[in-house]
């Protein structure tokens, strides 16, 4: 069944008129463009009417549709409710998942680093992700940074209002992205340790919240050899950790070598366990000293492992392409591996206010999820 928020007595109400009750029938359905089916201004009124604070958890294909909307037939009321719900980004490929059950052919979860700036300005907390992401953006799922509730990884109360949040706002969590728990790659055993159990806390939180993975770096020094085998060694002894909670523990091209798509699909190799992964991020591939390695290239080499896919976007041209990433051409070979899982947004751009720039990516996710879906849906 799905919740409804309404005002009291709207239930009765429809922009003046009454709605039937108990399987009775009122003028309100006597005909389709009556019942607002296809008319703008119809379904204008029915906002006004309160009927648009709908879905507090998603769609599904099998849902209940509330009595009081027992007289709309199935169609009409899935085209009402997305209709009137745009701000929680309930359409296109949802729409079609909820009339004919298939499922969209990537989720898109929203990464917090597209948040940092508000954050920081003490805007919002990361208690309030979970509702932004949800309310103000219309999606589900959120990857989030550990920086910005670094001192909570055991703190249970914490983390229980946290996934109360979660739960209360239909969201799902989705990984952890940890910085500054030390060198992976350490050449110093001892450090190198350090940094693995560090990481145990945040593995530990992973688990509590509901998520599948944390991302962590794989920083090292040395020659390029040697911290392909020093990196691949902590996150293997780190992964071994993560089993016991059934966590990945996932990589991103995040500068220096990691950005070298090659020499993180030879740490993946070395590591050779099931909890060590990737997560191909379009646009970090800075090598330093003024060299990029090649996106696309990159992308496609750290696909086989992936088990996230950051989808980063910085400025939009004006017909809402981004002018650093062909995201089309990205999204290929990232369906081209098989993968179909989350895609997170992460706009890191200035140009745009955050909130524009999110949903500047995700009106472009969206776009690309339903050109491409006839080929890869097959």
């Amino acid at each position: 069944m799905i919740t409804c928020k309404i005002p009291n007595d709207s239930h009765r109400r429809l922009a003046g008129r009454t709605l039937p009750l108990d399987g009775q029938r009122s003028r309100a359905n006597t005909s389709r463009q009556d019942r607002g089916f296809a008319t703008s201004e119809s379904l204008s009124r029915r906002r006004r009417a309160g009927l648009y604070n709908l879905l507090t958890l998603p769609i599904t294909p099998t849902m209940e549709i509330p009595t009081m909307f027992s007289t709309f037939d199935r169609r009409e009321f899935l085209q009402i409710a997305l209709a009137g719900t745009t701000g929680l980004g309930l359409t296109g490929s949802l729409a079609l998942a909820a009339e004919t059950g298939k499922k969209p052919l990537f989720d898109i979860s929203l990464a917090q680093w597209s948040l940092h700036r508000t954050l920081r300005a003490g805007k919002m907390t990361n208690l309030d992700f979970p509702a932004v992401a949800r309310k103000e953006f219309g999606i589900s799922a959120v990857e989030y940074v550990n920086q910005f509730f670094k001192d909570k990884a055991r703190d249970e109360k914490y983390l229980t209002e946290l996934k109360k949040r979660c739960e209360d706002n239909g969201v799902t969590s989705v990984l952890i992205m940890c910085d500054g728990e030390g060198q992976l790659g350490d050449p110093d055993e001892k450090g190198r340790n350090k940094a693995v159990e560090n990481h145990h806390r945040w593995v530990e939180a992973a688990k509590f919240l509901g998520c599948h993975s944390i991302r962590v770096n794989a920083y090292s020094r040395g020659s390029y050899d040697e911290q392909v085998k020093l990196a691949a060694d902590g996150l293997r002894k780190l992964a071994e950790y993560g089993d016991k909670f059934g966590i990945n523990i996932i990589v991103e091209n995040h500068g220096g070598l990691s950005s070298n798509g090659e020499w993180l699909a030879k740490v993946m190799k070395t590591a050779d366990h099931k909890r060590v992964g990737t997560l191909p991020d379009f646009g970090n591939f800075n090598l330093g000293g003024g060299k990029q390695y090649d996106r696309y290239k990159g992308v496609k080499e750290m696909m086989p492992y992936a088990k996230g896919v950051s989808a980063k976007s910085h400025d939009f041209d004006d017909k809402g392409n981004e002018i650093h990433t062909d995201y089309f051409k990205m999204m290929a070979i990232v369906l081209d591996a098989g993968y179909r899982g989350y895609v997170g947004i992460e706009y890191e751009g200035s140009k745009l206010p955050e909130a524009e720039g999110i949903r500047a990516t995700k009106r472009l996710l969206e776009r690309v999820r339903e050109e491409l879906a006839p080929k890869y849906s097959k």
